[in-house]
């Protein structure tokens, strides 16, 4: 006669293969939904083409607002809202100007050139003045005011191309877009040129965001492409008496009022734990903003937008957030993250998709050394579907200030290669997107989602 501990064992075997069945069948019909009757993509033409550029404070950035809350109420999620927060309102204004000024190879030449955001601007005469090179913080310093004073600086350090991951390649030449206007008006530069933040050599320049640090003269800065950093270096290395003409129109405006755009399918079991998953809904003025971050957006979006339509019930109140001013500012994340505190909200997990809409690789995981192999034992579960790389760490940058709270936060891991060919640039456009690598991606994430919502991460 069979022992009651061998029943109880033989139970349990057959309750994890039926959970496992149960398990694959979900996640088959995931993929099978958003593959034959995705809307990811078609919500995407819409936000890039019709709306376009979504700067924080811009006209596109209010208008995709009220776009992406009208698409949540039409899905019919149980409740949708606008949480408001005030915004950084920087306009670029006018064209840039970067000319190189009678060299003595090229003669006068024009350079094609971005201001980064947040920049001061140069005033109605600009700057002309001689250059410098850097390609490192202590070549600067080893400068120093005799040898930068009354000077631009150009600091021409590329992205590492021998580094697999190109993020942890833009992470090692991003410090000096971020922080190298005040570093060089430490020792009295008149304005700071900064390598576009790209492996490959491109005509176009890339934008971002610097930070001007307390008590430090703020100078204006430009990007440059990286084929004309190349072509400048050159000249350069000629004529150490070379000069540059730089004129920028921005300006900072006061803060303007905006929102985050909220959904939610409200859990059957466990309403009171919340899952996030977003991306953000503003994006650099010179293109449409479609990998960064239109496509973590509409991601989603349709995460929830699966569920419905598959007749899921989460047993977890799982929500789309829409992420407002993540490039110049933080602003809404931060404020979704004190909104959560101030209601005592307790959030079980938090996912960010802005990495772009390539093809699915995995998902970067918590810090939480028990989330992290709880995610992990799903892998055969979500490996089929090519998501093998479960090998890194972090979150994203507008749900980071839900850590100090104790959320889990992770991120949708996509191809990286591609990425930084379209970061910040006027090639962002709706049309580098490829629909089957966005639908892949918008199932990956809820595949996650669903097996979190299941299980939870404890």
């Amino acid at each position: 006669m069979m022992s009651t501990r061998l029943i109880i064992i033989l139970q349990l075997i057959v309750s994890s293969l039926l959970a496992q069945s149960n398990d694959e069948g979900m996640i088959r019909k995931i993929y099978d939904e958003a593959l034959a009757r995705g809307q990811s993509y078609e919500m995407l033409e819409h936000l890039c083409t019709k709306i376009g550029a979504r700067l924080s404070g811009s006209p596109g950035a209010a208008a995709a607002v009220e776009w992406s809350r009208q698409v949540m109420q039409a899905y019919g999620f149980d409740s949708v809202w606008l949480q408001p927060v005030m915004v950084p309102h920087w306009v670029r204004g006018n064209k840039e100007i970067g000319r190189v000024v009678n060299s003595k190879k090229a003669g006068s030449m024009e350079m094609s050139v971005a201001a980064l955001g947040g920049s001061v601007g140069t005033g109605p005469g600009g700057v002309l003045a001689n250059l410098v090179e850097v390609k490192s913080w202590d070549e600067l310093k080893t400068l120093g005011e005799k040898g930068v004073k009354g000077k631009i600086v150009f600091f021409n350090r590329p992205m590492d191309p021998k580094l697999l991951q190109m993020f942890a390649s833009y992470g090692g030449a991003v410090d000096q877009r971020a922080n190298g206007a005040s570093e060089a008006a430490k020792y009295g530069a008149v304005g700071v040129i900064v390598r576009s933040m790209s492996a490959n050599l491109e005509d176009y320049p890339h934008t971002g965001s610097l930070r001007y640090a307390p008590n430090i003269p703020k100078i204006p800065a430009l990007a440059i492409s990286t084929r004309h950093a190349e072509l400048l270096s050159g000249l350069l290395s000629d004529d150490k008496d070379l000069r540059f003409y730089m004129e920028m129109n921005c300006q900072t405006l006061p803060d303007a009022p905006s929102f985050n755009v909220i959904g939610e399918l409200r859990g059957t079991k466990y309403p009171k734990e919340i899952i996030v998953v977003g991306g953000h809904l503003d994006s650099w003025d010179l293109g449409q903003g479609a990998h960064d971050d239109g496509a973590g957006c509409v991601q989603s979006i349709e995460v929830l937008r699966i569920f419905k339509a598959m007749g899921y019930k989460p047993q977890r109140t799982i929500r789309a957030v829409m992420f407002m001013n993540e490039e110049n500012g933080l602003r809404g994340g931060i404020e979704y993250a004190n909104q959560a505190k101030l209601k005592n909200e307790l959030h079980i997990a938090a996912m960010e998709s802005d990495r772009g809409g390539f093809t699915p690789r995995g998902y970067t995981l918590p810090a939480d050394a028990r989330a992290k192999e709880k995610i992990r034992s799903w892998k055969p579960l979500l490996e089929p579907y090519g998501l093998h790389d479960f090998s890194q760490e972090g979150g994203g940058a507008d749900i980071s200030p839900l850590a100090p709270q104790g959320v889990p936060l992770m991120g949708y891991l996509p191809d990286s290669q591609r990425y930084f060919s379209f970061h910040h640039t006027p090639a962002d456009n709706f049309d580098t997107v490829d629909k089957r690598e966005l639908e892949l991606g918008a199932a990956s994430m809820a595949a996650l989602i669903y097996l979190i919502d299941q299980y939870g991460l404890k």
